[in-house]
Parts: structure tokens; C-alpha cells; sequence
């Protein structure tokens, strides 16, 4: 009796099952392959800005200098504003949780994969969204907190703005969403919280600062966009509107944006310093808690950006001690750093040196941020330079060092390769140099009396000032000297870089466990967790007197075997399927590719550019067009054919990475 097999008839709503191209990525719903898209992308964004930059620098470089004209300075620095934190610092903090957080809980994927390319996809059309509007009539130009009511001016075109900034915060929420639930529900068996590794502690804390922040500038948003599209009056003084309720509403999220920015950054060094200090992180929930706290305390600063606004003195005086107060949690974490690296073995790589540069700047940043809860000196210093010096050393020398740390620290794991080290130290010693020969002198010039946001640099103010603004103007040249030094570095390793093995650091956490790069499913069996910084444990056991001393099969014999408690809380499962399939020697299950997510934001573009106003139909077409993505998105299939991968039952494989070290 013969038997015939049929092939299946593949559906519209049919996966895409191309593993390898150009259709796999933008198809793709692996964490890892959307966290590579985040960062390439951001580089892009990034480049954009910095030209900004460089109008800007140019056109103050000299007194009454007459480059550009003031709209095109207003263009510049707005978009820089915005691209900057919105889609650089912001997006290059979500590379780092897409690539990282389920590899460090153990974990084979984010809780919702498809959602997670969705936030992607929302980001990317979010920024060129914004960028079209220098091809529809002029970017905006009322700098990026768009305050009111300059915003509603038809020819600031904010409008722009308002809806491009509404689509990046659904990438935001959506993403927000997805690593709470991931870190709060697929760590691995044994990670209790106080065992998490201190970037899924910082991460956590920012996610929930999104989740709470961003629908509060999306009010706001909505309320700007109905004053500028449709004629409301919720601005407006001249027909009743309050300026300063857009004052409010914007620094209620803008501040905790701050934190938002930094917080990741922290976590990366918290990883960064103990590796390379070779000690574990001093005080962890210290550290932790301080965390928490600045996220909590962070939501109460934010009239302190309004000390010269119509607000009373029995408010300036609450949010004077509430400024002065977070300097205490963030004091706590800056102890904590030095004293980790104090009696430590130090090694100066390049993720390291980039380290001591964040704590260094951000401690700067962070004591001139101080002077602002003093009232009188804040009215003083109001938009003027020293402002922008001050936020220049909290997010550049702060966030973008701690972020270029983790880029240099984690590199190897992404691509199995290690980056230059000469050239990611010369990358190191440019960029100090140049930022702060850009963004030092601003502070002088700023308390000589330079105004921000002004397109001529007066000649009254005098040659002083005139010469901070050329040390800046030279600054400039030095970082982008210095950028194109990591874009050489980052190009040539990617493709020639030298094999670095799947622990190159003699690291701490669960992620150097896995291959570099890891493989699809992340690990081979999940991991029980037994120990904070459980890597380091698996490697290292301690003598008589209390030193560490290699294992020499690379784990300690408590970790070859879940221990009782564990084996309970496998057997009873935690309710997904990664804990599920890499304790019982199942197959590992992971999600398909999907069109659906890229389908379904294609739509938000015409319904933004219909929003506008130019016609309705756009939004008829985009409403239709999200709507058909969202059925398509329910229908399609859970799983394409059985594309299961195997599971590799081999001890010695899981543990290959210690071995090897």
C-alpha cells in the first residue's frame, strides 16, 4: 500500500519562514536581530543630529555671524533637540534592552515577539516621519519642548512634532510593555530579584518610567495637535488657554525623560566596573534601591524647570528641596561605583575607560544640576548657555558614555568578535577631549549672560564669550574626528575583528553563558540560577582564605545540578514556554517570522501625513490599512509547520563557554 504526502497550500496569512536576506530581517521577530536593527538605525539618526550640531556650531562660532538664516538655525536646533533624545539615546537604550534582557533572566525571547517588532517598526517610520517635514515646508522650529505659545504659530510647523512624537511614544509603550512583562515573567528558575544582574534592574525601572511618563506627554501631544490642526484653545491666552498648562504637562514627563535617558546607562557601567574592577559590585541593593528611588523621586522635580513661570514661592520651595533631594540616591550609586573600583584589580579597556568617563562627567553633570534647586541661582542661569552645558554633561557625558561603554563591553557577544583596542582608546581620548572642549566652556558662557535658542551670538556680550563659543565650535571638529575613529573601528571588527570567544572578559552574567554570537534559542537548556553574578560562580570557587580560585571543569559541582529547590520550580514551571522547554527536554519552541507587525505600521504613515490635514482620505486609507493589519496580525498562525529546534542535551556544550576560559 503506497502512501502520498501533500504539501500544504500556503495562505495569505502564511508565515514567512526566510531565515537568511533581506526579507528575514524585516520579517524578523528575534530579539536579537530587532536589537542589531535598533542600533543601525539609531547610527543613522545619530549622524543626522550631529550635522545639526554642526550648523549649529557654525553659525555661533563667530558674533553676528550670518551663515544661515535664523529659520534654518531654528530648524537645526529643534531637530537636533529631538533627534538626539528621541531617536538616538532613547532607541540606542532600547538596542541594549531588545539584544540583552532575555539573554541575562534566561531567557530564549521577549515575552511578545511580535509586538516587539511592532515598537521597531513605529520607530523607524516615527523618524522619517519627522524628517519628511524638511521635504513638505520646513522642520519644526520651536525647539523640542515646543512650548506654547510659540507651538501653535502655523508657521512653526509643529505639527509635525506633535504627531511624530505621538508615534514614537506608541514604540515606546508598546516596548515598555514587552520588557516588563519579560523581565517580570521569564527569569529564570532561581533569579529572585535580588539575583538580577543590575542592567535588568535598571531597565526595569526605566520601562516602568516610560510606561507611566509617556501617556502624559501624549495628553499633552493630542491637546497641541488640536490647537494647531483643528483650532482648540487649550494654549492659547489670547481666547482663554494657559501657556503654562503645557508647561506643566511637558516637564511632568520631560523630567523623568531625563532619567528615563540615564538610567540604562548606570545599569551598563553597574556590568562594566565590577568585570573589569574584578570585584562584584559594591553595595547591590544599595545601588538597586537608589535606582528605584531616583525613578520614584524623578516624577516630583519637574517645576523646578518653572522656577521662573507663574508658580508660587510655597511651590518653589517644595520642588527646590525635592531637586536638591534626588541628588542623594544618585550620590548613593556614584559611591558605590568608586568604592567598587577601590582595591580592585583594574584593567583600562576600552568599555572601561569609557566607564570612568561616565561616572566622571555624569558626577560633573549631575553637581551642576544642584545649582538649579537653588532658586535665585536658577532664575540667574535660565535659558541661558549654562543650562545646556549642564544637560550636555548629564546626557552626553552621562548616557552616550555609559552606552558607548556597553557597545565596546558587549560587541563581542553580538558579533564574536573583539573591537580594536588602540583605536577604541584613541576613540576614548578624542572623545573626552573633544566634549568637553566642547560643552566645558559653555558653563562660562552661559554665566556671562548667552542666551539659548538664539540664532546671532550678540558682539556686546564680548570677546570672552565669543571665544567659548570658537573652543566649542572646535570641540565639535574634535568629536566628529573622534566619531568617525569609532565608525572605522566598529566597520573593520565587524568584519575582520579578532575571534573573541564566547567569554573574552572573564564576565559575570548569564548571558557569556550562552555562544557569541548566541544562537537563535539563546541557550541549550535554561539555566537555574543559584548565586547573584552566577557566571562568576560557575568559574570560580573560593579557598581557605577566601580568594577565588578557578574550577577547573569551568563549574563548581553545585551547578551541574539544579538543586532541590529548583527542580521544584521547574517541574511546577512558571507558566512559559522557554522555563517549560529547557527543563524538561522538550523542543524548544520559537516564534515565527510575521509580516504583520511591518504591515500594520506601514499604515500609521498616511494616517500621520493625513492628520496634517491636506486631505481626509489619507486617514480613511491609513485607518483601513492599520485595521486590515491588525486582523492579519490576529489570523495568521501561531507557527509555521513544525520548526521546532531540537533541544542539545549535552552538559558539556551548555558549559563550552567556561571551559574555554
Amino acid at each position: 500500500m503506497s502512501h502520498s504526502t501533500t504539501t500544504p497550500r500556503r495562505s495569505v496569512f502564511s508565515r514567512p519562514t526566510a531565515e537568511t536576506g533581506f526579507s528575514s530581517w524585516i520579517t524578523t521577530t528575534d530579539h536579537k536581530k530587532i536589537g542589531i536593527m535598533y542600533f543601525f538605525t539609531v547610527l543613522v539618526f545619530f549622524f543626522l543630529g550631529g550635522v545639526e550640531s554642526g550648523v549649529i556650531r557654525a553659525q555661533l562660532a563667530q558674533a553676528e555671524n550670518s551663515l544661515v538664516t535664523a529659520e534654518i538655525y531654528n530648524q537645526a536646533f529643534t531637530m537636533h533637540g529631538i533627534t538626539m533624545v528621541f531617536l538616538v539615546v532613547m532607541p540606542l537604550s532600547a538596542a541594549f534592552f531588545n539584544y540583552l534582557i532575555p539573554l541575562q533572566v534566561g531567557a530564549r525571547d521577549v515575552a511578545f515577539p511580535r509586538l516587539n517588532a511592532f515598537s521597531y517598526w513605529m520607530y523607524l517610520f516615527g523618524g522619517i516621519f519627522l524628517y519628511s517635514s524638511f521635504l513638505l515646508g520646513g522642520a519644526p522650529n520651536g525647539s523640542w519642548v515646543g512650548y506654547a505659545p510659540l507651538s501653535l504659530d502655523s508657521v512653526s510647523n509643529m505639527a509635525f512634532y506633535a504627531i511624530g512624537l505621538q508615534l514614537l511614544g506608541v514604540s515606546s509603550l508598546s516596548a515598555a510593555v514587552n520588557f516588563i512583562t519579560t523581565i517580570l515573567n521569564m527569569r529564570a528558575p532561581g533569579m529572585t530579584f535580588m539575583r538580577m544582574p543590575m542592567f535588568i534592574w535598571m531597565s526595569l525601572v526605566t520601562n516602568f518610567l516610560l510606561l507611566f511618563a509617556m501617556p502624559i506627554i501624549a495628553v499633552a501631544l493630542f491637546m497641541l495637535q488640536f490647537d494647531t490642526v483643528f483650532g482648540a484653545q487649550f494654549f492659547n491666552p489670547a481666547t482663554g488657554g494657559d501657556p503654562i498648562l503645557w508647561q506643566h504637562l511637558f516637564w511632568l514627563f520631560g523630567h523623568p525623560e531625563v532619567y528615563i535617558m540615564i538610567l540604562p546607562a548606570m545599569g551598563i557601567v553597574s556590568e562594566v566596573l565590577p568585570v573589569f574592577s574584578r570585584k562584584p559590585l559594591f553595595g547591590y541593593a544599595a545601588v538597586a534601591f537608589a535606582g528605584a528611588a531616583i525613578g520614584f523621586i524623578g516624577f516630583g522635580v519637574w517645576a523646578h524647570h518653572m522656577f521662573t513661570s507663574a508658580i508660587g514661592p510655597v511651590a518653589r520651595s517644595a520642588f527646590a528641596l525635592s531637586t536638591m533631594f534626588i541628588a542623594v540616591p544618585t550620590g548613593i550609586k556614584i559611591f558605590n561605583w568608586v568604592f567598587t573600583m577601590w582595591g580592585g584589580k583594574l584593567r583600562f579597556t576600552t568599555p572601561m575607560l569609557f566607564a570612568i568617563g561616565f561616572v566622571s562627567m555624569f558626577t560633573i553633570g549631575g553637581l551642576s544640576g544642584v545649582t538649579h534647586a537653588v532658586v535665585p541661582h536658577n532664575a540667574q542661569q535660565h535659558d541661558t548657555y549654562y543650562v545646556v552645558a549642564h544637560f550636555h554633561y548629564v546626557l552626553f557625558g552621562g548616557a552616550l558614555f555609559g552606552l558607548i561603554s556597553g557597545i565596546y563591553y558587549w560587541f563581542p557577544k553580538v558579533t564574536g568578535r573583539l573591537m580594536d583596542e588602540k583605536l577604541g582608546k584613541l576613540h576614548f581620548w578624542t572623545w573626552l577631549l573633544g566634549f568637553n572642549l566642547t560643552f566645558g566652556p559653555m558653563h562660562m558662557s552661559g554665566l556671562l549672560g548667552q542666551p539659548r535658542r538664539t540664532a546671532i551670538l550678540p558682539a556686546e556680550l564680548g570677546g570672552a564669550v565669543e571665544l567659548y563659543n570658537l573652543m566649542s565650535s572646535i570641540g565639535l571638529l574634535v568629536l566628529v574626528v573622534s566619531a568617525l575613529v569609532f565608525l572605522f573601528n566598529l566597520i573593520t571588527s565587524i568584519r575582520s575583528g579578532v575571534a573573541s570567544g564566547p567569554d573574552p572578559w572573564d564576565a559575570r552574567t548569564l548571558e557569556w553563558l550562552s555562544a557569541s554570537p548566541p544562537k537563535h534559542y539563546n541557550f541549550d537548556t535554561i539555566p537555574s540560577v543559584s548565586h547573584r553574578d552566577e557566571f562568576w560562580h560557575r568559574k570560580y570557587a573560593e579557598d581557605e582564605a577566601g580568594q577565588p580560585v578557578a574550577v577547573p571543569a569551568g563549574a563548581s559541582s553545585e551547578h551541574v545540578e539544579p538543586d532541590a529547590a529548583h527542580a521544584r520550580e521547574a517541574e511546577v514551571g512558571d507558566g512559559t514556554d522557554a522555563a517549560h522547554d529547557g527543563v524538561d527536554g522538550g523542543h524548544i519552541h520559537m516564534p515565527d517570522p510575521s509580516y504583520w507587525p511591518l504591515v500594520m505600521c506601514l499604515g500609521f504613515l498616511p494616517l500621520a501625513y493625513g492628520l496634517l490635514g491636506p486631505t481626509p482620505w489619507l486617514i480613511v486609507i491609513g485607518v483601513v490599512w492599520v485595521i486590515i493589519g491588525y486582523f492579519g496580525w490576529v489570523i495568521e498562525p501561531v507557527a509555521e509547520g513544525d520548526d521546532d529546534d531540537p533541544v542539545v542535551e549535552d552538559p558539556a556544550a551548555t558549559r563550552s563557554g567556561v571551559a574555554a576560559h
